[in-house]
């Protein structure tokens, strides 16, 4: 995505805000991942992996890794304590019986009805949709993180998505290097703007309009103290 360290950090801080104490979440490849590395230990926050695991934690410190325990990306992880291994059928069916709290996504094109496109861009190798399709539309709370343009500067938040879909109307909140965006009814809001970014440059650099709440708050950092324990 092109995004630097800083950048990802502090969405991955700014998505855990999201997260309340005892929710089971599911955190998809890339950035969602980071989430867990900003959760304090005594709020008992179940991560799902749909590869079988509910009680992922951090990633481990370097030279502690596991070779039998990581992510659905294939990324070592920790457990924690009352964590639980079983397969992938137990994995989804905790998925499609609703049960996950909150589902933590990687995104290539939001719309402003919240229709997702996450999975593949055409002409490019993908080995298969994974459990994207059943997270999007499943979980109670569906947050896309993702960033705010593509490599050549077009809005990766737009009117119409044009790579296929992964799910339509299912994102509840986005959030990018630059913002943090509820989908509603009406459209999108634009709630807050991340580091140093004005609201100028989030419209001038999103595909669709946006709506500024009275309670909007302007250029608010997580860089630092989003529940670090």
């Amino acid at each position: 995505m092109g995004l630097g360290v800083e950048d990802r950090v502090r969405m991955a801080k700014r998505a855990a805000k999201e997260i309340t104490p005892g929710m089971c979440v599911n955190l998809g490849i890339g950035i969602p991942t980071l989430v867990a590395d900003y959760i304090p230990e005594d709020w008992k926050v179940m991560f799902h992996a749909e590869n079988g695991i509910v009680g992922a934690g951090r990633k481990p410190f370097a030279g502690e890794e596991d070779e039998n325990l990581c992510n659905a990306g294939g990324f070592p992880i920790t457990i924690r304590k009352g964590g639980v291994y079983f397969d992938s059928a137990t994995a989804f069916a905790i998925v499609r019986k609703q049960m996950l709290d909150m589902t933590i996504l990687g995104g290539l094109e939001v719309s402003e009805r919240g229709d997702l496109a996450n999975w593949i861009v055409p002409g490019k190798r993908v080995p298969g949709m994974g459990g994207a399709m059943d997270l999007a539309v499943k979980a109670k709370k569906l947050v896309v993180l993702l960033s705010h343009t593509d490599n050549q500067g077009n809005p990766k938040i737009v009117n119409e998505c044009k790579l296929p879909l992964t799910a339509s109307r299912c994102v509840h909140l986005i959030i990018t290097e630059m913002a943090v965006i509820e989908v509603t009814s009406s459209g999108l809001v634009l709630h807050e703007t991340l580091g140093n970014y004005s609201v100028e440059e989030v419209i001038e650099r999103t595909g669709c309009p946006l709506t500024i709440p009275p309670d909007f708050k302007n250029s608010k950092s997580y860089e630092e103290g989003a529940n670090d324990e």
